[in-house]
């Protein structure tokens, strides 16, 4: 865990916040070695280690399933959780700022997660995620409740074209007054992509307007994907 601490601490920091304000979202090649990622995938089947189980197809959010995390966390989870929202923070306040809105995020997330525990929101919710062929995600937003950060991460688990065909991670913004924009990306193994939560600000010739943001995944057309998802504030239920 030492190594990924470092590993975060060595991350081009500038880079990232810099992508994440000029197009709401910013990949970081190889954050997890190969090993890291094996193991994770490899948790994925113990049921010990998990709150709750969704099978996608029976609430109509697409096909597959994915796996709520229970307290306490995988080591490698909680030092994402507590070593990343720091650098993040900056971005987020910005925006907020930008959007001329009230919301102003603390500096620690043990701050954060204080504030989701006095709203009621204790439920924890990084998630390991798992697709079949035919699998895919439809377009959403991991909000649940009051109290969020706008800012989470994918962490892809294996390798596109070899273990899986298809699957591709989806991006869609809506800005006022327009039609939807789509973005395809395909991440490789080990990879890291930082993402906009809900919305992030876009400059318009009369200031900042809103950017409305949904993430999903299309269909997998071979093999199994998984990925990894860290959200920074905790769940209602």
């Amino acid at each position: 865990m030492t190594d990924l601490a470092n590993r975060i601490a060595k991350i081009n920091w500038q880079n990232v916040r810099d992508e994440m304000h000029r197009v709401g979202y910013a990949i970081v090649p190889g954050f997890f070695s190969q090993q890291q990622c094996v193991s994770l995938i490899n948790l994925f089947e113990n049921d010990d280690l998990y709150r709750k189980t969704v099978h996608m197809e029976r609430h109509r959010f697409g096909m597959g399933t994915y796996r709520y995390w229970d307290y306490p966390l995988p080591d490698i989870v909680s030092i994402m959780r507590e070593k990343l929202y720091p650098e993040l923070v900056p971005v987020a306040n910005l925006w907020m700022a930008q959007l001329q809105l009230e919301t102003r995020f603390p500096d620690t997330y043990q701050e954060l997660q204080a504030q989701c525990q006095f709203a009621g929101q204790q439920k924890p919710t990084p998630l390991i995620l798992k697709y079949g062929q035919g699998g895919f995600n439809t377009l959403h937003q991991d909000l649940y409740g009051e109290v969020y950060f706008p800012i989470q991460v994918a962490c892809f688990l294996n390798e596109p074209e070899k273990d899986y065909t298809g699957g591709e991670f989806v991006l869609t913004e809506q800005i006022p007054r327009a039609q939807s924009r789509a973005i395809v990306l395909k991440p490789k193994c080990g990879d890291a992509l930082f993402f906009t939560t809900k919305f992030r600000p876009v400059q318009g010739t009369k200031g900042y307007c809103r950017a409305h943001m949904r993430h999903g995944v299309s269909q997998v057309l071979s093999g199994h994907r998984y990925t990894m998802g860290v959200i920074f504030h905790d769940a209602v239920n």
